[in-house]
């Protein structure tokens, strides 16, 4: 197991180098630089030393070999250019609450995806099928810059307790992280079902039948288990995806999550931000993939982590 990790963390690393050489040199091709904005009103030659102040007026390609050695010496993700404040203290100040919404999501995808997905799976080709199967498809179809207004007009405004947008009430969380986990709820549905599928048409289950056991009891059992070991690989990926892709609901809903940061860093052309950012989901992504292969050999022993 532990050649195993150790390979998914190597392979974990190249990802990370793509992602950082994507991620700087799109951001180092946007057009202008930080210092000039038009709503600031800078010399040239003030313009000239504050870039030479946050190494901005070397070439694109050492700055690119400056800026990991920095991370790795010093572990420091820069400066902001426009709050003028360390990256690491924008990110452990906004994160979270883009964690505690990411894990709220979370669990409205698992509360709605994996019961739907089974109990299409368990009623086959009927009515339970195909009304589950159709809200999946809606879940996966609309995206959540509509789903966030739609929820604001139709049940924030008549809802006293529920605010339009906001964030400090434990309810606030709520329509937020729905509209956020619709999404991953359709296609955790899907998912679940075509899995199940494959479990419940295998000889043990059919065995289970014909010595007389119900059908719960047959799918909780018995084809339970195997049949959620894809989503439980899923769910890992799935996790971080939420937590990087929640900005447009942050936005929406008001929420002080990094969204409001990375948005602002890519206007003001804030280039330190969005390369701290990016990694730092980066790394997210990478470790939540590595969780969710261990979580889904643990409850598969029949899984060589080694042969994966």
């Amino acid at each position: 197991m532990l050649r195993y990790i150790l390979h998914r963390l190597g392979q974990g690393v190249l990802v990370l180098v793509a992602l950082y050489t994507i991620v700087f040199f799109l951001v180092g091709w946007m057009p202008g630089d930080p210092f000039s904005s038009n709503e600031k009103n800078i010399s040239p030659e003030v313009r000239e030393n504050m870039k030479r102040a946050w190494g901005l007026d070397k070439k694109l390609y050492q700055q690119y070999f400056i800026y990991p050695k920095t991370l790795i010496t010093e572990g420091s993700l820069g400066i902001s250019t426009e709050k003028n404040r360390p990256v690491w203290d924008i990110i452990l100040q906004s994160f979270p609450a883009s964690l505690v919404l990411g894990l709220a999501a979370l669990g409205v995808a698992i509360g709605v995806g994996i019961p739907i997905g089974v109990l299409s799976a368990t009623w086959k080709n009927t009515a339970i099928d195909y009304g589950g199967m159709a809200i999946a498809m809606v879940g996966i179809c609309v995206p959540s810059f509509i789903i966030g207004p739609v929820l604001q007009l139709t049940v924030a405004s008549h809802v006293p307790a529920l605010k339009i947008a906001g964030w400090g009430h434990p309810l606030d969380i709520l329509l937020p992280a729905i509209t956020l986990g619709l999404g991953t709820a359709a296609y955790l549905a899907r998912l679940t079902r075509g899995s199940m599928l494959e479990v419940l048409g295998q000889d043990f289950i059919r065995t289970a039948h014909a010595k007389g056991l119900s059908k719960s009891r047959v799918v909780l059992k018995h084809a339970l288990r195997g049949g959620l070991l894809p989503s439980i690989a899923f769910i890992g990926p799935a996790f971080a995806a939420l937590i990087s892709g929640s900005f447009i609901v942050e936005t929406i809903f008001q929420v002080p999550g990094m969204g409001q940061h990375f948005v602002n860093a890519a206007v003001k052309r804030d280039p330190f931000v969005l390369r701290g950012v990016v990694l730092f989901y980066g790394v997210l992504i990478v470790l939540m993939n590595l969780a969710a292969d261990l979580l889904a050999a643990a409850l598969n022993p029949r899984v060589r982590l080694g042969e994966a």
